[in-house]
């Protein structure tokens, strides 16, 4: 799992570099909320790092400054499957039952450093350990509430969300319609229920026969903007205003993006359902940036007050 993470990590790292260097009146590089605020000015589009999936740090704390040196904000403790850090939501592994003990010093030194923690993807055990360990706000980057998707546990639960926000933290809706709606799920299911039978992998050429059958007799039922809006007010009535923001995970869920909102192009028509429910100008600033740069500060605060402390 961690054998050629790191080299991977780099290889990506200098590949976003090179799209800055190439066209430099179009993306400047970002390593904090002030750059984005100056390059936004500036009307110039800020690219932001993070790493999805902390295998490249190997279990060496010196590569989180390592990477922070290299532009990465943030870090998703973990992705599809458990790693040596973390266990993930979508694996029935249970290797750590929730953090490795790595992990748990990981989550310390991310904070003294300054880079995010990102709850996405992570075990619900893993999250209450980081909630207990984590001296600065942490984020959650694309999930979306568990109160539409009963028993999904990457999506996040009405007490994690409160405790998320308690701390200071933001939850970022993912776009998926798997995430969305129970309905969308359910269909799913049955794909994967139907491979499982038959012992099929997603990719067998007869997999793939049935899964285009079942969605021609089965069209998707595609969530939409308003699916979306309805996850928004959900945290709004939970914990405010302030810690709600828009995750997409648009090259994440592949064709299960709503209707209306298939790429950035359409993000108006999100906005304007907001607008319809009520949102002022404020708020709706507020969840398309201002409360993850809030957040992305206080992060950089704690992580100057620790290094104070330690020198």
């Amino acid at each position: 799992e961690q054998h050629g993470a790191k080299e991977l990590a780099d290889s990506l790292i200098d590949f976003v570099d090179s799209i800055a260097h190439r066209f430099p009146d179009r993306f400047a590089l970002a390593n904090s909320p002030e750059d984005v605020r100056e390059q936004f000015h500036r009307g110039v589009i800020s690219i932001c790092m993070g790493m999805e999936n902390g295998a490249p740090i190997q279990g060496d704390l010196t590569n989180v400054r390592y990477f922070y040196d290299r532009g990465i904000r943030y870090i998703t403790l973990a992705h599809a499957k458990d790693n040596h850090i973390s266990d993930s939501s979508y694996d029935t592994t249970h290797t750590w039952h929730g953090l490795s003990p790595f992990g748990k010093q990981l989550i310390g030194e991310m904070n003294r450093v300054g880079i995010m923690v990102d709850v996405s993807h992570i075990s619900d055990d893993a999250f209450f350990q980081v909630m207990q360990l984590s001296q600065a706000p942490v984020i959650a980057s694309h999930s979306s509430c568990r109160a539409f998707t009963p028993g999904f546990e990457r999506n996040m639960s009405d007490q994690m969300i409160r405790l998320l926000a308690s701390k200071g933290g933001i939850i970022m809706i993912n776009f998926g319609s798997s995430f969305l709606t129970e309905d969308y799920q359910r269909k799913e299911k049955e794909v994967e229920h139907y491979l499982d039978e038959h012992h099929l992998d997603y990719d067998d050429r007869a997999a793939q026969e049935y899964i285009d059958r079942y969605r021609m007799e089965h069209p998707p039922a595609y969530a939409d903007v308003s699916d979306v809006a309805d996850h928004i007010d959900h945290v709004v009535k939970l914990v405010g205003v302030d810690h709600v923001g828009f995750g997409s995970d648009f090259d994440g869920v592949g064709d299960s993006l709503p209707t209306g909102l298939k790429d950035v192009s359409q993000y108006p028509n999100l906005i304007v359902e907001l607008l319809k429910r009520g949102y002022m100008d404020e708020d709706i600033r507020k969840i398309c940036g201002e409360n993850f740069l809030r957040v992305w500060e206080e992060i950089g605060k704690v992580a100057t007050q620790l290094q104070t402390a330690s020198h």
